[in-house]
């Protein structure tokens, strides 16, 4: 679903089981220009935040809490469609499907999508805040997850477990 003059943001964070040049991430860490690069060539894409440049990196150097494991990512889509097709129906999923090799299992709530004006650049202060709120308060207009929007169909085959915290 497109909403008029918005644009679907996303984050999505996670902590790496080692930190980035240990062997035990060093797959991940490798694919992680293809699968960028692949989701900014996709229809419907508009923006993500972007780290140093530095290849291989992603933008694994935005720190949370000084926590240089702590890894996130921030992007921009035209809808609650072309999002779902992107995480659903490329590579990305064989990698989100691996998860459990590279990443701790956080006990909560990870991920937050919210609608921001068509232009807006969230940045990754504002991205933790929304997570925040949906933490705190749970699915609403503010910060939700996907079980909170009717055109979401694709996640209900492919979420995580419980124990995963989705």
């Amino acid at each position: 679903m497109t909403r008029a003059g918005m644009h679907l943001a996303e984050l999505n964070v996670g902590r790496l089981l080692a930190p980035t040049d240990d062997p035990r991430v060093a797959e991940f860490m490798a694919a992680l220009d293809r699968v960028n690069g692949l989701g900014k060539r996709m229809p419907g894409f508009v923006w993500m935040m972007e780290g140093s440049g530095a290849p291989g990196m992603g933008n694994t150097e935005a720190k949370i809490d000084g926590d240089p494991q702590f890894v996130s990512n921030l992007t921009v889509w035209e809808s609650v469609e072309t999002l779902e097709d992107f995480v659903w129906n490329t590579v990305h999923r064989a990698f989100y499907e691996r998860r459990a090799e590279w990443f701790e299992v956080l006990g909560k709530m990870h991920f937050v999508m919210w609608w921001v004006p068509a232009g807006h650049h969230p940045t990754l202060e504002e991205a933790l805040a929304r997570l925040a709120h949906l933490q705190a308060h749970g699915d609403s207009e503010e910060a939700f997850g996907w079980a909170f929007l009717k055109e979401a169909r694709l996640w209900k085959d492919h979420r995580c477990t419980q124990v995963a915290a989705e």
